[in-house]
């Protein structure tokens, strides 16, 4: 057997404490399929006393955890301590600098300096693995990295946030508020106290950073992501989706278009009928487009100590094998830059809700507005007035406002943007407009 790896963890959080827990249940069966005993040397958190229910015994204590990264006696980093800047970053950079290999299950940090450190990974000759910084369990990453690499990927997207995958399902399910379900969540601890990185969609955009270099060869980009939260979607909306056929989920979305690479991150319509509407809870999905592969779509938790874990042991098994590939696929000199399509030139179709005052000639109005722009309507469907919504009319008159539904025929997202911006000018509605991207899947 060749001589013991050993680990340097960084950051005891619910990860590094289901990682401690895997190595104690499983260590030998990985020396066993690895050839090399896998042995934890050092150890980084914030607080030395704290009850983690694991055993620390004979394990070296190291209160910066760069200085852990830089010990002699360390072979790998393993870096779950989270954020973009400070602690992680100085780690992680300390770790590559001494040669040594990094796992890492930090999302913020690779989409922000995911090249620079790729670069120096391979300057140094080590690996930098990073399975479980997107959907958690699933073994996405590798897919990319080494099963598709054959490929020419057209389209990667999937449901990459467990938190608000949580709340749509809720409010689906249950026909629940926003705000009631989101309070729930927060309760059981599916969401922060500050939820905005979640709902907000940012969290999934960091995710769908790292998954758009890896499909598509470019540099990473993570501020040329269009994103979109959930804080707007409610009961009318999820309802209008199921009346209509559809299910409403927060995706990530990257394909090729001819004038770049569209990425983005917002609330997304997608048929009662496919795969990906079924994937409700805190459960994640990616799918990937492949021209040899086909359409594939991976399924698992997203999130928590074991199945996070998991992904964090399968790069770790993949140093003890002396795996070393370029962290994005393609070698850092290669990654070609990041060129981005325009959202307003999305094509697809639309939901579109509106709050129409219950005035004559108000949805004529409209439907000019929407025809000035050439956006053709598939559907429109009223409901009763609200007569209790409080409001004024342009003409300066309290008013009643009905619920109207519009699906759009396939237009660009410039086009139906100017089009609900001229009918809210033209104040016949008495609320912003709802819009939401129907998804061709």
């Amino acid at each position: 057997m060749k001589e013991p790896l050993s680990l340097g963890i960084a950051g005891l959080g619910t990860v590094g404490a289901g990682l401690m827990q895997l190595l104690a249940e499983h260590g030998r069966r990985i020396g066993e399929v690895t050839g090399r005993e896998i042995r934890v040397a050092g150890v980084s958190a914030r607080t030395r006393g704290k009850d983690r229910g694991i055993a620390l015994d004979g394990i070296r204590w190291f209160d910066d955890p760069a200085a852990l990264a830089a010990d002699p006696s360390i072979d790998v980093l393993v870096e779950l301590i989270g954020g973009d800047e400070g602690a992680p970053r100085r780690a992680v950079e300390a770790a590559l600098a001494a040669r040594k290999h990094v796992v890492t299950a930090n999302k913020a940090l690779l989409a922000k300096h995911g090249v620079r450190l790729a670069r120096l990974a391979e300057k140094q000759g080590v690996a930098l693995n990073f399975e479980a910084a997107v959907a958690g369990g699933i073994p996405v990453i590798k897919a990319l990295r080494e099963a598709l690499a054959a490929n020419e990927v057209r389209r990667v997207y999937g449901i990459l946030n467990g938190t608000c995958n949580y709340i749509l399902s809720k409010m689906q399910d249950e026909g629940s508020a926003f705000a009631d379900v989101l309070a729930e969540a927060q309760a059981k601890g599916y969401a922060e106290a500050d939820p905005t990185f979640d709902i907000g969609g940012f969290d999934t955009a960091h995710k769908l950073t790292i998954l758009t270099s890896l499909a598509f060869g470019t540099e990473v980009a993570f501020d040329e992501i269009h994103v979109e939260g959930i804080e707007s979607i409610t009961s009318a909306d999820i309802e209008a989706a199921d009346a209509l056929g559809y299910r409403i989920k927060l995706l990530g979305v990257a394909l090729r278009t001819g004038s770049g690479i569209e990425a983005r991150v917002g609330p997304a319509m997608v048929p009662k009928h496919s795969a990906i509407a079924e994937v409700s809870g805190v459960t994640n999905c990616v799918a990937v487009d492949g021209d040899f592969s086909g359409n594939l779509l991976l399924i698992g938790p997203g999130a928590g100590a074991r199945p996070t874990a998991s992904a964090v042991a399968s790069d770790i098994v993949d140093v003890a094998r002396g795996l070393v590939l370029p962290p994005f696929v393609t070698p850092t000199a290669k990654l070609a830059p990041h060129k981005r399509a325009k959202i307003d030139g999305h094509q697809g179709a639309y939901y579109v809700r509106l709050s129409v005052y219950d005035k004559p000639g108000a949805m004529a109005a409209i439907a000019g507005r929407m025809g000035d722009r050439e956006v053709s309507l598939e559907s429109i469907v009223q409901r009763r007035p609200r007569a209790a919504l409080p409001g004024i009319d342009a003409r300066g008159t309290p008013g009643s406002a009905a619920t109207v539904i519009l699906v759009t025929h396939e237009t660009t997202e410039d086009a139906i943007r100017q089009a609900l911006a001229a009918i809210e000018k033209d104040g016949k509605v008495a609320e912003r407009p709802q819009m939401i991207r129907i998804e061709r899947l």
